[in-house]
């Protein structure tokens, strides 16, 4: 049985970074960042990677199985291309859209099995409603809202109203929002009412990161706070909230608490913002920032 089936494309990134100035250009993607991370990983959660891609993007599908993750990978047209622009603020980005995917289809979900499947959305067409319903049958539901929160008009990124959430997330185990997707989905400035109100919606687990604030985690009607853990350099936040679900999601898997899996995730993202690209450090690494910080 799969612990963990991440669903998700993988796009082509241009970053775009004030301080210091670089352009850098890779691959991306909220299931990429999160099948790297979770491969940097001890391989004792059962993880597989549903995605789809253009013939360009076939060649990081097959890095990914040489690095031994298992993916299945569907062929699409085109491919998702974002801009990521960052300012001396690295919480704030702008985006734009240069390219589509198409959506995924039930008929290429259908037979997988999963105790969690993890939606890492980018845009609010990714994933059909009768996707998340259908998929809710069969495991627990994970979802990153930021892409049900966005869509394309030409180039331009702009926030969108999620009008299926309370059909959604009354099938949704898992989600995680930053402040400003907490406010958005709920009409709600306090996050800890924000996570409140989420969860008469139905979610089990509301994770509600904050920036440099840390995170809190709102489960069995009680918070779970953790603070963030200063990098040593902040070099690029790109994936940054998709490595916080991998290792929140993977430290639950293994059984860990809340507070324990919120401290993980956080490790993760604190290593993450020292480099551009995905999550490359080891285990021992998450543990002694951890240390370091206690």
């Amino acid at each position: 049985m799969t612990d963990i089936c991440c669903i998700g494309h993988i796009t082509r990134d241009r970053i775009i970074t004030q301080v210091p100035p670089v352009t850098t250009h890779c691959a991306g993607g909220s299931a990429y960042y999160m099948a790297w991370a979770i491969q940097a990983l001890p391989h004792d959660v059962n993880f597989h990677l549903i995605t789809s891609v253009s013939r360009e993007v076939m060649p990081e599908v097959e890095k990914l199985r040489q690095a031994g993750v298992r993916v299945t990978a569907f062929e699409s047209d085109t491919n998702v291309f974002f801009e990521n622009k960052y300012g001396a603020n690295m919480d704030n980005r702008t985006q734009r859209v240069l390219a589509k995917s198409a959506p995924f289809t039930l008929n290429e979900l259908k037979d997988e099995q999963a105790r969690v499947f993890h939606l890492g959305t980018l845009l609010a067409d990714d994933f059909a409603p009768e996707i998340v319903e259908y998929l809710a049958t069969k495991g627990d539901v994970s979802i990153d809202v930021q892409g049900y929160l966005r869509e394309v008009v030409g180039e331009e990124v702009r926030a969108c109203e999620w009008t299926d959430k309370l059909r959604l997330l009354k099938h949704t185990a898992i989600l995680k929002v930053n402040e400003w997707e907490c406010q958005t989905l709920t009409s709600i400035t306090d996050p800890y009412e924000a996570a409140q109100q989420i969860n008469d919606w139905g979610v089990r687990e509301v994770i509600i990161t904050l920036g440099g604030g840390g995170s809190v985690i709102y489960a069995e009607g009680q918070f779970y706070e953790t603070p963030a853990y200063p990098p040593a350099k902040l070099v690029d936040a790109t994936g940054c909230g998709d490595t916080y679900s991998a290792g929140y999601l993977y430290a639950r898997a293994r059984g860990m608490s809340y507070i324990e899996s919120g401290q993980f995730a956080a490790a993760m993202c604190t290593l993450k913002l020292e480099h551009t690209g995905p999550f490359a450090h080891s285990i021992d690494d998450v543990h002694q920032i951890i240390k370091n910080n206690q």
